[in-house]
């Protein structure tokens, strides 16, 4: 024990005392300092997580070292939309939507060498990122409606002229129009 009559916070690094001491990995610490260091939430036994020497709630620890991606560090069934910023977590960039200017509608759009070229970015499509949809090979993120930039899936999309859309888009830029149509079940709407 070192002089002073307690253990040293893990956190303020003053003397802590039997009385108001909370033990955890081994360190001790003051009952007001043991919070979580993000959020600053009071942590007992069952809500700490510890990483080398911080402590954090696991909601907390979740999104800083838990696994990346939708439905992971919200809790059961929830999707978070936290990027984790706050966390100093450097959030992917996507490459901002824009539609194809495709002037080759033909079903296999290739550079020379024959590999197979993304209609949307013009890069290079490889066989593990391909997605074959409207008669071209697309990235993944390269995948969306050409209005209104919505991720497609292969029971989603609708293509025409070498371009891809969502149903939607397709149904009210080149279904039919009139009475009934464009609007959805049971709407009727005038369109002039």
């Amino acid at each position: 024990m070192p002089f002073g009559g307690g253990n040293k916070c893990g956190c303020c690094q003053k003397t802590v005392y039997f009385a108001e001491e909370v033990q955890c990995e081994g360190k001790s610490w003051h009952k007001t300092c043991f919070l979580c260091m993000v959020c600053k939430k009071n942590l007992d036994s069952t809500t700490v997580a510890v990483h080398v020497d911080e402590i954090y709630c696991k909601s907390c620890y979740g999104k800083k070292y838990g696994p990346k991606g939708y439905g992971f560090g919200g809790g059961a069934g929830t999707l978070s939309m936290d990027t984790g910023e706050g966390l100093g977590i450097k959030p992917e960039v996507q490459a901002p939507f824009r539609p194809t200017n495709n002037p080759n509608a033909s079903k296999f759009a290739q550079k020379p060498g024959g590999s197979d070229v993304c209609p949307r970015c013009e890069k290079t499509v490889y066989a593990a990122e391909k997605i074959v949809g409207g008669g071209n090979s697309w990235h993944k993120g390269c995948f969306r409606c050409a209005k209104c930039g919505k991720g497609l899936e292969s029971t989603t999309v609708a293509d025409r002229d070498g371009e891809i859309f969502c149903k939607g888009c397709y149904a009210k830029n080149f279904g039919p129009k009139g009475f009934g149509f464009g609007q959805g079940a049971g709407a009727l709407a005038h369109s002039q």
